[in-house]
């Protein structure tokens, strides 16, 4: 088919170079369209149910509404995981599925079950799904400053949710606004039952006659003339004057009209908060903007930064502009554009080595042509699999490109030296001969050796998980790109050597290169010093091999290399029980702490939860989001300063960035890097167990942000009711709860509408009524007359769980931990024997979960594969040779390769991460490549140059190989030097690690396998040899 493929090239010269061009102009058109993110998509299918309880206590909401949601939802299928947290008057039921899931498929099954359940749920409570979001979904926060004399906290919360909120709901691609911080204005009715009961006014009179407030009706439509009318009935209104006016019942002495402004204080007030926020210090209010899973961060980025602008043309009167707070296209565009930094470096570093060793910069450009046609093709590729432009394509690109010229450089390097030879020649045959004849000698090689490559990296597409959806988006640019370089080879080269060499061959030196020149004659008298000694170069190679083997497992572990995205979250958590205002203060002063680290450039704080927010956080929980701005300190140096400037506050501290926060809470429901269980029924018991085990815990060496989730008793009132009592008052127990209920949590009797404005009409005790003291002496309507609480209930003061967390229908209590200063794995090492040395009651156990789980699993899987992807080239290599030995001496470059990359990674202090392992699997295909082409070209002779097997024919061989081998390893090594620097730049953090595998490997491999595979083909490479060229027919090898 290749033969047949350049024949049809090189007749058509001037059809191939028009369909290179019109290639070009496609793959530039679709990369300027390819969504860009900064990860593949890293989204395992999650549908989280929040539902609403009203003033629930935390262990009714676990009883009455998480539990039954678990158990339905535990049986759907596809489903991993089921976990629920539990609080005060919120529960929230994250639902995984696993990775082979269809979200949408997800969600239809959740809602199917739903409707089945809301017959078991209390009345009122309804569990709503949460919207379709990625977990790199927020891609924004913008803060609105609460500053000046005319900006009020309930100001600036409408105009965000009423003004901005909806303008940036209506940019396509925006999943979720979410608003936290200010002041929600709402009409708030505050009865006195004092007042009540004197004037004779039941509670259900009050909010029957409210409902109905403020609200327009239709009267039909009117013909009148010869025109018709809509009859409106206007009762709506937003004065509060108005609401005091409404008649609530009639005087029994007087007959006359009793008003609500009579028995009850009417007034603008702000909803009850659950949440805060701040920004360097001051108030503020802060939107979250979530992203829809498909989105083009970078571009919906852009829209979002317009309708801003356009928002900031027309702010009312004491409203400040909006601040970006955090903006992960920042970190997007630094990765990128980072690598895209590299990959031109690299391409100059490639142009460099090709022009070293060819002399000619018209080879050098036929060569370099194959780089921007390949990498076309694979963006081409991406889009037809929708596949983003990411870190991870990126870097696919950036270890690959080296390699692109490969194919080009082994049929160009040939073509020239037979088209040097042919030109000596008395009688020349014709150019176009001879380039193709040339094409077809080494096309065997190029073939084959880019198809090893290619093999080695396919069992990697089954790698499941987070490392599969990470991982197999490089593995799809590079093998796209890698067999682009191919087809290139076989085309466009030909047809390229042809214009710019074949017809101007008198021009090309007829001499090679001086370097090449210098190169081969140092090369040959140490080949044959190494054949003639075969014994102490094959023990030197063993023994390099056997030492990198026994250095492999002293190297620490871990998932991914950390990230560096520009920014850290800061995670303060207090005792539960502290007020809002209580834990407002320590996050403000934890903002003015923070702004001293010198690379701080702002501090935005979000305190509670947020009304529309999907996570279950109490008032004592404050996140800081800290942008960062670049210096001369490591991230370590800078982690270590924010946490001794928050030291000294009574809080529990945790110091993370964005995204890895999430990847970390998706991999183990946990925002941390270790997760440790403890799974049981007793919530004292836990609490006990685990302050306990984290006791132990603190005298591991590494850990840092040593935290145990807090679940802990706070404080209640509880309002006990006495059944005798109500039964001597004729009281229906039922309606007296539902009372208490509308008094002390509130009740929406309806809304008041303002223009496009909605603001709730709310039933509520004031505040001084519901202490202890103004709970007693609240008057209840009995079938006997109003009575105080007190005579109906006992009211005292306890405590219970602030939460109860559960995973897969067990309660459990988790201790969070990061690693610091210290690998992962053995930090992880320890921790299990400490665990494993605990004993618990009986019924409780321990587990462990996070990144280092999912390192483990991505180790044995790899390991697997590799094996797998070595056994699929030996078969395609020993059905080439028809050999088994010769086959291993091609294979023989692995463990050569493996000498290097070993070194390297010690010399780098890199530990040994997914990254790496993926590194060397790369290695394993390229290194192959020297074997190929040598072996090959040494049957080669054989056969049709009648070169009998021996020291002279290897020497030969290696020697007119020798040019090929060093600039195809050259090439594909020097083009990731760049990577090889400024590791913890944005964007090179994963690749850094594969770089220096790929890099340090194949220098070992190509300066062991100048000498070690011509040793070894002299030792084992007869037989098979002879063998193949008396049985082989056609074509070259």
């Amino acid at each position: 088919m290749f033969k047949r493929i350049l024949d049809v090239s090189l007749r058509n010269r001037l059809l191939v170079l028009a369909a290179a061009l019109v290639l070009v102009a496609a793959g530039t058109y679709q990369a300027l369209r390819t969504p860009v993110d900064v990860f593949p998509d890293l989204n395992k299918p999650t549908v989280t149910l929040m539902t609403e309880a009203g003033g629930m206590a935390p262990e009714e909401v676990e009883q009455l509404i998480s539990t039954p949601l678990e158990g339905g939802m535990n049986g759907l299928p596809g489903v991993e995981i089921v976990r629920s947290v539990s609080a005060a008057g919120l529960s929230v039921v994250y639902v995984t599925f696993g990775w082979e899931v269809d979200l949408l498929r997800a969600r239809q099954f959740v809602a199917e079950r739903l409707a089945a359940l809301e017959s078991t749920l209390p009345a009122g409570a309804v569990p709503r799904m949460g919207p379709i979001s990625s977990i790199m979904g927020e891609i924004l926060q913008i803060a609105l400053p609460i500053e000046g004399d005319d900006a009020t906290a309930m100001a600036v919360r409408e105009y965000a949710d009423w003004v901005l909120r909806p303008r940036l709901m209506a940019v396509p691609g925006v999943s979720q606004v979410i608003p936290i911080g200010g002041e929600v204005r709402q009409f708030q009715v505050q009865p006195n039952t004092r007042r009540m009961a004197e004037l004779g006014v039941s509670l259900e009179r009050i909010q029957r006659a409210l409902a109905a407030f403020a609200s327009n009706t239709s009267g039909g439509f009117l013909a009148l003339n010869g025109r018709e009318y809509l009859i409106r009935n206007v009762g709506r209104t937003t004065s509060p004057d108005d609401l005091r006016q409404v008649a609530v019942g009639t005087g029994a002495a007087t007959g006359q009209p009793i008003l609500l402004g009579q028995v009850a204080d009417v007034r603008f007030a702000a909803a009850v908060r659950r949440g805060d926020a701040g920004l360097d210090g001051a108030p503020a209010v802060i939107l979250s903007v979530q992203k829809q899973p498909t989105a083009d961060t970078v571009r919906l980025t852009r829209h979002i930064e317009s309708a801003l602008a356009e928002t900031a043309k027309h702010l009312p009167r004491g409203i400040s502009a909006p601040r970006v707070t955090f903006r992960q296209a920042d970190f997007i565009e630094a990765s990128v554009g980072n690598l895209q930094v590299k990959l031109g470096a690299a391409a100059v570093v490639v142009a460099a080595v090709v022009l070293l060793f060819l002399g000619n910069w018209r080879m050098t450009l036929i060569s370099l042509a194959a780089i921007p046609l390949s990498i076309l093709t694979a963006i081409l590729v991406f889009r037809w699999l929708g596949v983003s432009i990411n870190t991870m394509t990126l870097g696919g690109l950036a270890i690959a490109i080296g390699e692109l010229v490969d194919d080009a450089i082994v049929d160009l390097e040939n073509i020239v030296r037979r088209l040097r030879e042919n030109a000596a020649q008395s009688a020349p045959r014709a150019v176009l001969a001879v380039i193709r004849d040339a094409s077809q000698e080494v096309r065997g090689a190029v073939i084959w050796s880019t198809v090893v490559i290619a093999l080695v990296f396919v069992p990697l597409f089954a790698l499941p998980g987070i490392e599969g959806r990470l991982f197999v988006p490089l593995g799809i640019a590079y093998i796209a790109s890698i067999l682009a370089s191919l087809v290139v080879a076989v085309t466009v080269t030909p047809v390229l050597a042809y214009f710019l060499v074949g017809r101007r061959i008198d021009r090309i030196a007829h001499r090679e290169p001086r370097l090449v020149r210098l190169l081969k004659a140092g090369y040959a008298p140490a080949l044959n010093a190494a054949l003639a000694r075969p014994l102490p170069v094959c023990a030197l190679a063993l023994a390099a091999f056997a030492t990198a083997v026994a250095i492999v497992p002293t190297f620490p572990r871990t998932f991914l290399p950390p990230f560096n995205e520009g920014s850290a979250m800061v995670g303060l958590r207090l005792n539960p029980g502290v007020t809002l205002e209580q834990s407002t203060q320590i996050g403000r002063a934890a903002e003015i702490a923070l702004a001293g680290v010198p690379e701080v450039t702002h501090v935005a704080r979000r305190s509670g939860r947020a009304e529309l927010d999907e996570h279950a956080e109490g008032v004592h929980v404050s996140e800081l989001e800290v942008g960062l701005k670049r210096s001369g300190r490591p991230l370590d140096a800078v982690y270590a300063d924010m946490r001794a400037a928050v030291a000294s506050l009574p809080a529990a501290v945790s110091i993370g960035q964005p995204i890895s926060h999430r990847l970390d809470h998706m991999l183990s429901g946990v925002r941390a890097q270790i997760a440790i269980r403890i799974v049981g029924d007793d919530l004292d018991t836990l609490r006990a167990e685990a302050d306990r085990l984290r006791a132990r815990l603190a005298a591991v060496r590494g850990v840092a942000d040593l935290e145990i989730e807090k679940q802990v008793l706070a404080p209640q009132i509880r309002v006990r009711v006495d059944a005798a009592a109500i039964a001597r008052y004729g009281l229906d127990p039922s309606q007296l709860l539902l009372e208490l209920q509308v008094l002390g949590e509130g009740a929406r009797v309806t809304q008041i509408v303002e223009g496009s404005r909605r603001f709730d009409l709310v039933v509520r005790l004031p505040e001084a009524a519901r202490s202890p003291q103004g709970l007693a002496q609240v008057l209840v309507d009995t079938p006997l007359g109003r009575v105080p609480l007190e005579r109906l209930a006992t009211i005292e003061e306890a405590d219970g769980p602030n939460q109860v967390s559960r995973d897969n229908g067990r309660r459990r209590i988790v201790i969070s931990a990061n690693a610091q200063g210290r690998a992962l794995s053995d930090v992880v090492a320890d921790i299990r024997a400490v665990t494993g040395a605990t004993r618990l009651p009986d019924g409780y156990f321990i587990t462990l979960g996070g990144q280092f789980e999912a390192q483990e699993e991505a180790t044995r899987l790899i390991a697997a594969l590799a094996g797998v992807s070595a056994l699929l080239v030996f078969l395609v290599l020993q059905s080439r040779y028809r050999s088994g030995t010769l086959a291993l001496l091609v294979m023989a470059n692995v463990p050569l390769a493996l000498v290097g990359s070993v070194i390297g990674l010690k010399l780098s202090g890199q530990p040994l991460s997914v990254a790496a392992l993926i590194g060397f699997v790369t290695l394993a295909g390229i290194a192959t490549r020297n074997g190929i082409l040598k072996v090959g070209h040494w049957v080669n002779l054989m056969r049709f140059e009648g070169e009998a097997f021996g020291r002279p024919m290897i020497v030969r061989g290696s020697i007119e190989r020798l040019v090929p081998v060093l600039m195809t390893a050259l090439t594909a090594a020097l083009a990731l030097s760049p990577l090889l620097f400024e590791a913890e730049q944005p964007g090179t953090e994963i690749l850094h690690p594969v770089a220096v595998v790929i890099f340090s490997g194949l220098i070992s491999s190509t300066l062991l396998d100048a000498f070690v595979t011509p040793v070894l083909f002299a030792r084992f490479g007869r037989a098979p040899a002879e063998r193949l060229c008396a049985t082989a027919h056609g074509d070259a090898l």
